[in-house]
């Protein structure tokens, strides 16, 4: 097929959104002529990826604003206006290439949230909108315990939820599309609530055949002395001080090990704190920011990946520690829990922050005390990542998913 794809953010080598953007057009490009929209600021590093001639069918189209209207740019509030007239330049683009080019399908990809519109979806061929995600929340109980920082920050997330729902171009997006996907069951049912009659529940993340082989090579740890690790920015929706207050009620039961964080942020200080004042600050190491392949390598020291997000759409690292055999201990909330099954990792339910902690501090035990079990996990996560979210898998989704589209079909 024809296929136009948007996606404002579009990098190699990139995890989150430039990963989603470029992942899709070249996993995509395997099985179709694909047209990529995006920023002319990508150019530098997608045309000496595109020239090693791995992505046979793929085109690249640079659309940006005119520079005069650069300025808007500045800040979150500046980011939103600048990806609005980002779209309406991308839409007067992708309308003069339809005329030549007569696409079968257009298939947004990023920005990956339900509330930021595509102006695509008015240009005529069928429109696949996502995955996109953004519907999660923070459980209730779990909002006392952030900073004022935390608590102003979703509260604006919530504000910037509620006008996107009433956003009119927004609302078109999802009236116009063939088919929404969303990242959860959470952002599935706000899509419907908009107006997507097809919805399906599909995750945005993935990784490439040679990720997957590359971590698949890392040998499993043995012994009940656990290195645990959490990776990521040290955000207060991480939850990573749930994951350093449940080590530390481990340790304090003669649970043995220690726990690695990899990451920075505006909450790093916090968690420097509660390790001391917990009286496990000689146990949890923090990393600070590492590239990616430094990440990768120091995950391979490890044994189990500690991930409680109070709401992420996605969750790759839990694909990368998965595929590394590594398993995951994670809130039963958002991507990270459509991702991680029992075959894989330790899911918590998010009731209360206590309960919360009590549990994942009962993970812990349970994976320090039973060999066989996290040997279980290994294989499972291995085999569940190589089955669902290997890149070659997605594009073939997307092919069916294409064709289904284009026939008026629904799921």
């Amino acid at each position: 097929m024809k296929v136009l794809l948007s996606a404002y953010a579009c990098e190699p080598g990139k995890g989150s959104e430039p990963g989603v953007g470029w992942n899709w057009a070249r996993a995509l490009s395997r099985h179709h002529e694909v047209w990529v929209l995006t920023r002319r600021n990508n150019r530098p590093v997608l045309e000496p990826a595109i020239e090693r001639g791995d992505c046979p069918g793929l085109h690249v189209v640079y659309c940006d604003v005119p520079d005069s209207l650069r300025k808007w740019k500045r800040g979150k509030l500046g980011i939103l206006i600048y990806y609005y007239l980002w779209q309406w330049c991308a839409y007067r683009a992708a309308k003069d290439l339809h005329r030549e080019v007569a696409f079968d399908v257009v298939h947004h990809v990023t920005f990956v949230k339900y509330w930021m519109p595509s102006f695509l979806a008015s240009l005529g061929p069928c429109f696949v909108w996502g995955p996109v995600g953004g519907g999660e929340s923070t459980p209730k109980p779990f909002l006392a315990s952030f900073s004022i920082r935390g608590r102003i920050y979703e509260r604006l997330r919530d504000v910037a939820r509620r006008m996107g729902q009433l956003d009119p171009f927004v609302l078109l997006t999802a009236r116009r599309s063939a088919i929404g996907l969303a990242t959860t069951e959470e952002t599935a049912v706000r899509l419907r609530q908009i107006g997507c009659g097809s919805v399906r529940v599909y995750s945005e993340a993935g990784l490439t055949a040679e990720e997957i082989e590359r971590l698949s090579a890392f040998p499993v740890r043995s012994g009940n002395r656990l290195r645990f690790v959490s990776i990521g920015n040290l955000l207060h929706l991480k939850g990573f001080d749930l994951g350093i207050k449940a080590f530390a009620r481990y340790v304090a039961a003669g649970g043995q090990g220690e726990y690695w964080v990899i990451g920075d942020g505006p909450e790093g200080e916090k968690l420097h704190q509660l390790a001391e004042d917990l009286g496990v600050g000689q146990k949890v190491r923090f990393w600070g920011r590492l590239p990616r392949h430094l990440t990768l390598e120091t995950l391979a020291e490890c044994d189990v990946l500690v991930h409680p997000s109070l709401h992420d759409s996605g969750g790759w690292v839990c694909l990368e520690a998965m595929a590394a055999g590594r398993p995951v201990v994670c809130l039963d909330l958002g991507g990270p829990a459509t991702q991680v099954t029992d075959a894989t990792g330790i899911k918590v339910k998010a009731h209360s922050p206590e309960q919360a902690i009590a549990d994942i501090a009962r993970a812990f035990h349970t994976l320090a005390e039973d060999e066989s079990l996290r040997a279980r996990l290994s294989a499972g996560g291995r085999a569940r990542v190589a089955e669902e979210f290997c890149w070659d898998r997605k594009s073939e989704f997307a092919s069916q998913l294409y064709a289904m589209a284009e026939a008026g079909a629904r799921l």
